[in-house]
């Protein structure tokens, strides 16, 4: 597929997950939320529609951030971690948010509206930009950290959201990243489907790839932290479509790699009903396929060179 065509399919397929959000089924979405670390107090004090159930895991968790601190979300869809990192990072400190999706700009902004931070004051240090991963909006050497919530994947050239994150960071700074990473090659059909690229598998690299790219741009100290995810178990779950699953007891592969296993995962202090046509697509590539045989939902965390 041509990069172009990618991110058409992409941004339509956000675009219209972003448009659904308040028909959401806000049960199922917290559900898959908190199975993926994120706690009822957490998800309690953010606006509920900023959580669309698209996460394959929380961020905010290993981020480590610090009050004071200007933080930027790649992939920030509804808000739901700009809005968490908002309230770790404190009013002195401030919280952006990048998506390529005009639907999903909105649905932020919207639900910036009435986010909150820890006294119940409107939160004032966030921020949400329209923008591509590999373009951010963001001067040169001015952010503390990158988070990003099974995006990346999505991106048609890595190593430029690589450089970019790179760019946008101050020495020192780091990335604080969930995203799905290959355990072996796809098949050829499922490679090349537009679809399960929307869905975050044919779009992932692999894990050596991974931490072999973030090397390259400038990173060290780079961990990858296997999240014991059930790529499947978004079949199991009604009119839900998403990038990764609730945990499962079953322990993905490491390919070699520094894996750290973090399923006790603690915070520092993302699902919307897709369209039928889409569901239903997708839980072909599931009957077709089990998808945890060549992916794994990862967690990537990463030093800039001073």
């Amino acid at each position: 597929m041509s990069d172009l065509k990618i991110k058409d399919v992409v941004q339509r397929t956000y675009g219209d997950v972003a448009k659904s959000a308040s028909s959401a089924d806000k049960s199922a979405t917290s559900a898959i939320a908190q199975a993926f670390g994120y706690s009822v107090e957490e998800l309690s004090a953010i606006p509920e529609e900023s959580n669309l159930g698209l996460s394959c895991g929380n961020p905010t968790a290993f981020a480590s951030l610090k009050p004071g601190e200007t933080v930027v979300d790649l992939g920030s869809g509804g808000g739901l971690d700009v809005f968490l990192a908002a309230r770790c990072v404190g009013p002195s400190g401030k919280a952006i948010g990048i998506d390529m999706t005009p639907e999903m700009i909105a649905l932020a902004q919207k639900n910036a509206k009435s986010a909150k931070d820890s006294d119940g004051k409107i939160l004032t240090n966030v921020e949400f930009h329209l923008g591509t991963i590999d373009r951010i909006p963001v001067p040169d050497h001015s952010v503390d950290c990158v988070i990003s919530n099974c995006v990346i994947n999505l991106a048609a050239d890595k190593n430029a959201v690589f450089k970019e994150i790179v760019r946008i960071l101050k020495p020192g700074g780091r990335l604080a990243a969930s995203d799905l990473a290959l355990k072996q090659d796809l098949p050829e059909e499922l490679a090349a489907d537009a679809l399960a690229w929307a869905a975050c598998i044919s779009g992932a690299i692999k894990l050596d790839d991974y931490q072999t790219g973030l090397t390259k741009a400038g990173f060290h100290d780079i961990a990858i932290v296997d999240s014991h995810a059930d790529i499947n178990a978004y079949a199991t779950m009604p009119d839900q479509v998403g990038c990764c699953a609730p945990p499962a007891s079953s322990s993905a592969g490491n390919s070699g790699l520094s894996v750290i296993d973090d399923t006790a995962a603690t915070s520092c202090c993302g699902s919307s009903s897709a369209p039928t046509v889409m569901h239903e697509q997708f839980l072909e590539l599931v009957r077709k396929y089990n998808l945890n045989d060549f992916a794994a939902s990862v967690k990537i965390y990463a030093i800039k060179s001073a």
